[in-house]
């Protein structure tokens, strides 16, 4: 882990999506947090040391799901599919299916392995797998200001990790789509081994691009400054809002991911930023979402 010193800095974005607004001043406590993401290697020792079963291995409750076939409600998770051309990009069913028998093992289905994928991160983890493995290793998730902070790297204002430019002199420093979206990819065209790409200022690999990255704190449609209601008052001041609270999200509530992934695109979603950020239901893991974790100093 790397130590982060306690520090006060601009968090947010006025350039980009409306829920990275209004840019305002946050103060961080001093914390560690991980150098790498959460790997299928580490998370594999979790699993075998405790016998843990993530959601995307368990079937779907029917009481959730009113109506529904229960031959479908079975196991699985959503796996990224790129397609044959052009499609509408307002539609993300388009390159998202719902592949049962995916999970963190089998990323891509059944007969799928991570067993040449060790050092890759681990995905289709939902939130409360991230959390059990948090506290298994002693450790948390990040709040969503501590995880800006840190991928910031030390820079003030910058759009990037690196600095304002997505692709300085054509090279990329993260690991991002690269061509059309959703179907051409001429970058990795999956997540890749972590530290794969150039750590940012504080020595921290990954913390944009590769795979969204899970934090404990509630999505709002907009940032919630610590001078306005609600706020939490406990100790790292989480932002307290419900799925119930926010309008069009009924239901299952939503966590801050933090970070972009592989398949942020500049044509589609200019995501791979430290201000970026993107609503995810806790119940919900996908192949381009994982984790890394946080402690208190």
């Amino acid at each position: 882990m790397v130590l982060i010193p306690a520090a006060t800095f601009l968090m947010g974005s006025d350039e980009f999506y409306p829920d990275e607004r209004p840019v305002h001043e946050r103060a961080v406590a001093a914390y560690r947090i991980d150098r790498y993401e959460v790997t299928n290697a580490e998370y594999a020792r979790f699993v075998d040391e405790t016998g843990y079963v993530t959601v995307a291995q368990r079937d779907l409750d029917p009481a959730g799901y009113p109506g529904a076939d229960p031959a479908d409600l079975v196991a699985g998770s959503m796996v990224f599919t790129p397609t044959s051309g052009p499609v509408d990009l307002r539609n993300w069913r388009n390159w998202w299916r719902w592949q049962p028998g995916a999970w963190w093992r089998e990323p891509f289905g059944p007969g799928s392995s991570v067993d040449d994928r060790q050092r890759h991160p681990v995905v289709h983890i939902a939130y409360e797998d991230a959390r059990a493995y948090a506290t298994w290793a002693g450790k948390r998730l990040p709040t969503e200001a501590e995880h800006e902070y840190a991928a910031r790297g030390g820079l003030v204002g910058a759009r990037f990790a690196w600095g304002d430019e997505p692709y300085p002199d054509g090279q990329a420093l993260a690991n991002s789509w690269l061509g059309h979206f959703p179907y051409d990819n001429q970058g990795v065209g999956d997540a890749a081994p972590v530290g794969s790409y150039p750590a940012n200022g504080f020595g921290l690999f990954d913390m944009t691009g590769n795979v969204w990255e899970w934090t404990s704190d509630f999505y709002t449609q907009r940032h919630v400054r610590l001078s306005d209601t609600p706020v939490d008052p406990g100790k790292r001041q989480n932002l307290l809002a419900t799925a119930s609270a926010e309008p069009g999200f009924p239901g299952m509530p939503r966590r801050v991911l933090k970070g972009g992934s592989q398949l942020c695109s500049p044509e589609y979603c200019l995501r791979f930023r430290p201000a970026a950020r993107s609503p995810q239901a806790e119940d919900t893991g996908m192949s381009h979402i994982g984790f890394r974790c946080a402690q208190d100093a």
